[in-house]
């Protein structure tokens, strides 16, 4: 059976002002190691990763972002970017 492992990221802090704090994108690594990232944004968008070390080297602002294995809580707080 092949299957997809999901992730999140979640945003500890904003160091731009932009995207606030909370859970910001939710994604799935493939079985080939890419990742799909999906934004939760009102303009929501997907981007594509050659692998999750590339998805935390690109969005993880030295550790103020933190992706997280599986799915999110069902009670997390998801951060809606304009």
């Amino acid at each position: 059976m092949i299957r997809l492992r999901p992730f999140y990221l979640e945003r500890v802090e904003d160091e731009t002002g932009v995207s606030g704090t909370g859970i910001v994108a939710v994604g799935a690594v493939y079985p080939s190691g890419i990742c799909i990232v999906e934004w939760l944004t009102f303009t929501s968008s997907l981007n594509q990763y050659r692998s999750l070390d590339h998805v935390k080297e690109v969005h993880g602002h030295s550790g103020k972002t933190k992706v997280v294995m599986g799915s999110p809580p069902k009670d997390a707080t998801v951060t809606k970017v304009v």
